[in-house]
C-alpha cells in the first residue's frame, strides 16, 4: 500500500493532473467564449452605453452632448403622454396577467388528468405560442374586422354586440390581451405548471383521501399550495413580459385609437425611432428598467408570506 501511495503521489503524476485541469478548465471557456462574447457586446456593452446616453441629448446625426439630468425632469414635467402611456401599460398588465395565469392554470389541470388523447390536446394547445406575434396580430386583425370579421358575423347572428374591435377606444385594449392570450395561455406558462403538477407527492393525496378530503379539498389544500413556486414564476415572468407589450400595439393600431393602446414600450420606441430623440428614449428605457426590477423586488419580498417551498 504504501508503494502504491508513493507511485500516486510522484512529481509526474501531479504535473499531469494539473496539465489535465487546466486543458479542462481552457476547454470549458472556450465553450463559454461565443455567449460571453454575445453577452459583453450585445448586452452588457449597448446598456452601458444606453446608460450614458440617458444623460446625454443624442439625436443620430450630431455628437452627444451632456445634459445631466434634464430627460428625466423632461419625463416627469413635459412629457404629455409619460404618466399615460405609463398607466396605460400597468392597466394592461394588471387584466392580462391574471387573466393568463388562471387560464394556464386551469388548462394544466385539465390537461394533467390521465385521459385518452392527452397528448394530442397538449400539442393542439401548445401550437398557437409557435406562433410568432405579428403572424398572431394579422390573423386577429382578420377574424375581429368589424364589418366582415368572423367574430363579428357570429355575434350578430345571435344577436349580440359587434364592437369596433381596435377602432374603438374602450375595446383597443382588451382586443390587444384577447391575442396576446391566445398565444400565451397554452405554452410556457401551461409547461411550466404541468410540470409543477406532476411534481406533487402521489402519497399526499392519498393522506388526503384517507382523511376523507374530496378533489375540491385536495385541490385547495394540497395542488394549489405545492404549486405555489411554479405560479411565483409565472408570475414574476408575465409581469416582466407584459409590461413590455409592444409588437401588438405596433402592428394592430400603432398606438390608437386616439392613443388608447399607447403603451411605454411603443412610447420608448417613436421618441427613439420616429424622433430620433435617443438621449431621452434611453432615460425612458432606464426608468422603466428601475421600475421593473423594483417591482420584481417587492414580488421577492412578498412572496415570503404566500409561496410554500415542500421539504423546508
Amino acid at each position: 500500500m504504501d508503494i502504491v501511495g508513493r507511485h500516486r503521489d510522484r512529481p509526474g503524476d501531479v504535473v499531469r493532473a494539473s496539465n489535465a485541469t487546466r486543458r479542462e478548465a481552457i476547454h470549458g471557456y472556450l465553450f463559454l467564449a461565443p455567449w460571453l462574447l454575445g453577452f459583453f457586446v450585445l448586452t452588457l456593452g449597448p446598456s452601458l452605453a444606453s446608460l450614458f446616453l440617458s444623460f446625454t441629448n443624442y439625436n443620430v446625426i450630431r455628437p452627444p452632448m451632456f445634459v445631466g439630468s434634464q430627460n428625466y425632469l423632461r419625463a416627469f414635467t413635459r412629457d404629455n403622454l409619460f404618466y399615460s402611456s405609463f398607466a396605460r401599460t400597468f392597466y394592461y398588465s394588471m387584466l392580462f396577467v391574471p387573466a393568463s395565469i388562471l387560464s394556464s392554470l386551469v388548462l394544466a389541470l385539465l390537461l394533467n388528468f390521465n385521459i385518452k388523447g392527452r397528448t394530442i390536446f397538449r400539442a393542439m394547445f401548445f401550437l398557437p405560442s409557435l406562433v410568432p406575434m405579428v403572424a398572431a396580430v394579422v390573423l386577429w386583425l382578420s377574424l375581429l374586422q368589424p364589418n366582415w370579421g368572423i367574430v363579428n358575423s357570429t355575434l350578430r347572428s345571435i344577436g349580440l354586440l359587434a364592437p369596433n374591435w381596435f377602432g374603438d377606444p374602450r375595446w383597443a385594449v382588451p382586443s390587444l390581451i384577447l391575442i396576446s392570450l391566445w398565444t400565451t395561455v397554452g405554452g410556457t406558462r401551461m409547461v411550466i405548471i404541468l410540470a409543477g403538477l406532476q411534481g406533487v407527492p402521489e402519497e399526499l393525496y392519498d393522506a388526503a383521501a384517507i382523511d376523507g378530503a374530496g378533489a375540491w379539498r385536495c385541490l385547495l389544500h394540497v395542488t394549489l399550495p405545492l404549486i405555489t413556486p411554479t405560479i411565483f414564476f409565472n408570475l414574476v415572468l408575465g409581469i416582466i413580459s407584459s409590461l413590455q407589450v409592444f409588437t401588438s400595439a405596433f402592428v394592430a393600431t400603432g398606438g390608437g385609437p386616439a392613443y388608447a393602446t399607447w403603451f411605454f414600450g411603443l412610447h420608448i420606441y417613436k421618441q427613439a425611432f420616429s424622433y430620433f430623440n435617443m438621449g431621452y428614449a434611453c432615460a425612458l428605457a432606464w426608468f422603466f428598467a428601475l421600475v421593473i426590477m423594483l417591482l420584481t423586488a417587492i414580488q421577492q419580498r412578498t412572496s415570503r408570506s404566500w409561496v410554500f417551498y415542500y421539504g423546508n
